[in-house]
């Protein structure tokens, strides 16, 4: 009997699975089926702004928008852009000198000075936004971005043009219609302005005559001119205050640089004329540096002299020879640049010096020449302002070949200027370099 119920017992423990056995089964049969995915991350949020790419946080929404609208135009606002300023500010003095003829002035003269005054106020007030908004971007760009304004004082042609925002300013204080050159605000703004141009002078002539990679012979271009262009606007406007000791410094220093750089220009080898077909306009600096010294020393004597005079007649010669080769800037016209505006300065600078010198000389030949000029100048800016206004869209390019792409990181935000076509966000449409 005993061993019959334990026989009984053996097969049930045999027909029934142990308890572990169980166990692992049920729970291979609650968890084999697969666990759901986890939920997709939030998409990261890119803002496609003028071909830059900003990858902001969350909670920077505001500051990131503000910063991405604001930083690609700083990155892109080099001091090249102060040429429109440079023309503007000179048409304000020109129109200012035409609109007040003196006494017994030709008809020619009197026929200029139909200038309406609103229309001299106008565009007085226009250069004057114009040259504050740049002066601001700039500033802005010097304080964050300083590796890019070094790489344009570290540019053989971008270095010059670091003196055209005082030039600007300068040409602008001498067209004021509001306080005359004996007045302290007209002191203290001559000497705010002229300063930065006496530091570059002693930083960039000093570099000129040493020996090393930045000597003269390497680095001269047309656009070199504008160093010593600053030297006779600064020089006119002290001459002006009745400071002629101020004056005449800094025409000599303007005058014997303009000496050497206009004979180091036309003895320099072709392999070493690197000014790229598209900055061909700047050649018209030619044009400008004699007149603006003609105009200075006019100041500072007191009369449109033989020297003023022989500095005209190099201003006319150098001005027919470049307009006799139109081929020379074929390639520079074929799409609207901000170097356009480099045409405008020298012809009304030219178009100053002739007012000069026809009211010396008081002969219908030169009042004749004197129209000439100052309409083919009022008409070359008027074209300018027109066609800048109808390629605003470009005149920012999103790349600029005189400067390497930089990655900048400011805060939260990280900007890359690109150089290749960006697939847009779709809410924001496409964007190509």
């Amino acid at each position: 009997m005993f061993w019959k119920t334990l026989s009984n017992t053996n097969k049930q423990a045999a027909a029934s699975p142990p308890p572990f056995t169980t166990t692992t089964a049920t729970f291979m049969t609650t968890h084999d089926k697969p666990l759901p995915s986890p939920p997709p991350p939030p998409p990261q949020i890119e803002l496609v702004i003028d071909s830059t790419i900003l990858k902001p946080d969350a909670h920077d929404g505001i500051l990131i928008v503000i910063k991405g609208l604001v930083f690609p135009v700083l990155t892109r606002c080099h001091a090249g852009y102060f040429r429109i300023t440079l023309s503007l500010c000179c048409q304000a003095l020109l129109w200012k000198t035409l609109k007040d003829p003196p006494e017994n002035a030709h008809a020619y003269r009197r026929m200029l000075g139909v200038f309406p005054s609103t229309a001299f106020l106008l565009l007085w007030s226009l250069s004057l936004l114009i040259l504050a908004s740049l002066s601001i971007l700039y500033i802005l760009r010097c304080a964050l971005f300083s590796d890019m304004v070094k790489s344009e004082y570290l540019n053989h042609i971008g270095v010059n043009y670091l003196f055209a925002p005082s030039i600007s300013w300068l040409l602008l204080l001498q067209s004021a219609p509001f306080f005359t050159p004996k007045t302290i605000y007209y002191l203290l703004l001559w000497w705010v302005f002229v300063v930065p141009i006496f530091v570059l002078d002693v930083k960039i002539y000093g570099q000129w005559f040493t020996k090393g990679k930045r000597i003269l012979s390497t680095v001269a271009n047309p656009a070199s001119q504008l160093s010593v262009v600053g030297n006779f606007v600064g020089a006119r406007a002290a001459a002006q205050m009745g400071w002629k000791e101020s004056a005449m410094v800094m025409f000599a220093l303007g005058m014997i640089h303009y000496l050497v750089v206009f004979v180091t220009l036309y003895q320099r080898m072709s392999e070493n004329n690197c000014l790229p077909a598209m900055l061909r306009p700047v050649m018209f600096l030619f044009i400008a540096a004699p007149s603006m010294a003609s105009l200075a020393w006019d100041s500072i004597s007191g009369t449109f002299d033989f020297s003023s005079k022989m500095l005209f007649y190099l201003s006319l010669f150098l001005f027919l020879s470049l307009i006799t080769r139109p081929n020379l800037f074929k390639k520079s016209m074929k799409k609207f640049n901000v170097v356009w505006w480099a045409y405008s300065y020298p012809l009304t600078v030219l178009a100053l010096a002739s007012t000069e010198y026809a009211q010396e000389t008081k002969s219908s030949i030169a009042h004749l020449l004197m129209l000439l000029l100052s309409l083919l100048s009022v008409m070359v800016s008027i074209v300018l302002m027109v066609y800048t206004a109808l390629n605003t869209n470009i005149l920012l390019p999103p790349e600029d070949d005189m400067y390497a792409p930089t990655v900048v990181t400011v805060g939260p935000i990280t900007i890359s200027s690109v150089s290749s076509t960006i697939s847009s966000n779709p809410c924001l449409g496409s964007s190509t370099s």
